[in-house]
């Protein structure tokens, strides 16, 4: 058997007998169990896991917006530094000037007021005059080249100013995005661990057992309409050292927000690796659906990026045989998974 398929077959193995090993009737509600120390659970097991799934979506909305707002706020930061260094150079270029003109104003005060044409006019000498007009006229350029160039100076440093004052207005406006965005993801988080908090052992485990099959129907889903058939690229070089850094962290935790080293978050992952490849691509899932090149699902190869959701709120790493890497969400560790287990929006390819 090819090594693709073996592969391919051992994920859906491994999740076919994870769900059949389990006690009991496979994949059944159990019937609400009341609490005297907690509210009882809304609904139905399966639909406790589903607000659960949809509490950490929302959460890994909010963390994309939160991962923009820090990624753009390291940008205006780096502008307002260089509009800084701008400034102080402008305002040192305008004291060189005015200098200068000071200097200019000084030897026509000691000259008793006079222009250096008129003196030469006075001198009753022909012959100075004649020998003095071209210094004139060069003294003239150069006067009129001091006061030009003050005066672009000065507007040079005006614009910096108004860039400057934009670019700190910029920085404010996505501090409270990310403040935003952060008690956003909090609250969210919070609210799916209150919700599993209130579960028993064993239905803890039976919604596990639900996880699971829900993944591996996906994912079997998937398989059978033949994609791994038409899907037979091999990596690229960078590809290739993509893979090996988000597969060497297979194990870490997921931490919203984290680019590693100890910790990831979906986007963080990937961008890491592919910085690790020798290519910068953006930070969050969403503007690297937004910004990557796209190719078809049947053209990807390993190293590409697996974009779901219908808003690109989550991402993996395909890294072949149907198989992608990818940190999964609050309270999971980075690990390997089905690329079918998750409804697909499309790929992107950082190398091409």
């Amino acid at each position: 058997m090819p090594k693709k398929r073996r592969l391919a077959a051992a994920i859906a193995l491994v999740c076919a007998l994870t769900a059949l090993a389990a006690p009991g009737t496979a994949f059944a509600d159990p019937a609400p169990t009341p609490s005297t120390t907690a509210p009882a659970l809304p609904g139905t097991l399966e639909e406790v896991g589903k607000q659960i799934d949809d509490l950490y979506r929302q959460a890994a909305a909010a963390t994309d917006a939160y991962n923009l707002a820090e990624e753009q706020t390291k940008q205006q930061s780096a502008q307002i530094v260089a509009l800084a260094q701008e400034i102080v150079k402008g305002q040192e270029k305008i004291k060189r000037l005015k200098d200068q003109a000071g200097a200019t104003a000084r030897m026509q005060y000691r000259n008793g007021g006079l222009p250096p044409g008129a003196q030469m006019m006075l001198s009753g000498d022909p012959e100075t005059f004649l020998n003095g007009a071209d210094a004139l006229r060069q003294g003239q350029q150069a006067a009129q080249g001091v006061l030009g160039e003050l005066n672009r100076t000065q507007a040079d440093l005006a614009a910096y100013s108004k860039d400057a004052t934009a670019q700190w207005k910029n920085l404010e406006a996505n501090r409270v995005k990310k403040e935003a965005a952060k008690k956003d993801i909090t609250a969210k988080i919070a609210a799916a661990e209150k919700l599993q908090s209130q579960l028993k052992e064993q239905e803890r485990e039976r919604l596990a057992e639900l996880e699971r099959k829900k993944e591996f129907d996906s994912q079997t889903a998937w398989l059978s309409t033949g994609i791994l058939k038409e899907i037979s690229s091999s990596a690229s070089d960078q590809g290739k050292k993509a893979v090996k850094f988000a597969t060497d962290q297979i194990g870490k935790r997921y931490v919203w927000g984290a680019a590693g080293p100890d910790t990831f978050d979906c986007s963080g992952l990937t961008s890491q690796a592919w910085i690790a490849a020798g290519r910068g691509i953006p930070r969050t899932s969403q503007e690297q659906w937004a910004q990557l090149p796209h190719v078809a699902l049947k053209d990807m190869r390993p190293g590409d990026l697996i974009i779901y959701f219908a808003d690109a709120t989550h991402v993996g790493m395909y890294i072949g045989d149907g198989a992608i890497v990818h940190a999964p969400r609050p309270g999971r560790n980075v690990t390997i998974t089905g690329a079918g287990t998750m409804p697909i929006l499309g790929v992107v390819r950082p190398d091409k």
